[in-house]
């Protein structure tokens, strides 16, 4: 039996009242369940636990197998959000970042404190009373972090992002894979950064969708397998 907090990235319906998830957990880092029976109405493991960035406590058979489906016994709330179920642009926020989990954390990859990187960002999102319109850009930098492919630099004057080594430096390199320096420096600000303070760096709307497109092709050159992401443009709409 595995007893354990996870956070859920994806669901998908399977049958007529069944759901898989993967779930990333504190003790077994990413792993696919079953829960059966979470789809009718009166069920012990209501659907509502399964949407993306959910924070619970599971019960499971477990066996140590990456590809192997696990079956739920019991789970449970672990977390009451209070914002991000119900507004809009925290729940965009939430969604977009399980989608770059999912696509960027490989299965049964043990790492407790990127279980509680991400506990910790999910509670500052649902908490603050800060804008939020950069922390999915701050949030990007950060994991890369714990991936093992966080850019490199500090701030001392006007530098380029070079995407491909992932560090920035004082003159453009070579390639052409790199960020110019008025769309570089807010990056390296948020890099600098904590969460909290996020909000303060400037940056437009027509800035943001640069870096955003800026680091999905800095995670498509450092992740193996990393897949377009469907919801930027939910986040441009959103966030305004």
């Amino acid at each position: 039996m595995l007893h354990t907090r996870g956070i859920v990235f994806r669901s998908l319906k399977y049958g007529e009242t069944s759901v898989i998830a993967d779930i990333y957990t504190e003790d077994k880092g990413l792993r696919s369940f079953i829960g059966g029976g979470v789809r009718k109405a009166k069920s012990a493991m209501p659907f509502g636990l399964f949407q993306p960035m959910m924070v619970v406590d599971l019960v499971a058979y477990f066996r140590d197998a990456d590809e192997h489906l696990n079956r739920l016994k019991e789970m449970r709330a672990a977390e009451v959000f209070q914002r991000i179920p119900f507004e809009l642009k925290h729940g965009a926020v939430a969604l977009f970042m399980a989608e770059i989990c999912r696509k960027s954390i490989h299965p049964g990859e043990e790492h407790p404190e990127l279980f509680h990187f991400l506990l910790e960002q999910l509670r500052w999102l649902d908490r603050t009373e800060h804008p939020i319109a950069n922390h999915h850009l701050h949030f990007m930098l950060h994991l890369s972090g714990f991936l093992g492919f966080q850019p490199q630099g500090e701030p001392n004057g006007e530098v380029f992002f070079d995407l491909q080594e992932g560090v920035f430096e004082p003159t453009p390199p070579v390639h052409t894979l790199y960020l110019e320096p008025e769309h570089a420096m807010p990056l390296l600000e948020l890099l600098h950064s904590t969460v909290e303070e996020s909000h303060l760096v400037r940056i437009s709307r027509p800035e943001r969708k640069i870096l955003l497109q800026g680091l999905l092709k800095f995670y498509k050159l450092h992740v193996p397998g990393f897949t377009e992401i469907n919801t930027p443009e939910i986040l441009e709409m959103v966030l305004g």
